[in-house]
């Protein structure tokens, strides 16, 4: 087997996540976004619901670190929020809603990746 660096592993994890994403119906604005105060993985929008997404990514390859649950700590979801907040004072859009969710993707124990959703996290 093909040993991959951390970084190929979480382009695939965002990539999968983004799939994933997609196949619920929601539209990818944005990857990778980054500011001087940190980066956000994906933005998505629902836009029927008029609802944007920050959607935080974990890849894994195994349980080591802790589940998705454990990943996102109250400190991180701030500094999510904050990051929210400066990507969308540069966006035209007006949204009715903001989000933000994990996608946890773990790969390497099953055939297929696991993906885990959690909406609404902060």
């Amino acid at each position: 087997m093909t040993s991959f660096t951390s970084a190929e592993i979480g382009a695939l994890g965002e990539q999968l996540a983004v799939d994933h994403l997609r196949s619920l119906g929601l539209r990818v604005l944005d990857r990778n976004w980054r500011c001087r105060y940190g980066e956000l993985d994906v933005i998505a929008a629902d836009d029927a619901a008029r609802i944007a997404i920050f959607v935080e990514v974990k890849t894994r390859t195994s349980d080591r670190f802790g589940g998705v649950e454990q990943a996102v700590t109250p400190e991180k979801v701030q500094r999510l929020r904050r990051l929210a907040c400066l990507w969308l004072a540069a966006q035209d859009t007006g949204w009715a809603h903001l989000r933000i969710d994990v996608v946890g993707v773990r790969i390497g124990r099953q055939r297929t990746p696991e993906i885990i959703h959690l909406q609404g996290v902060g």
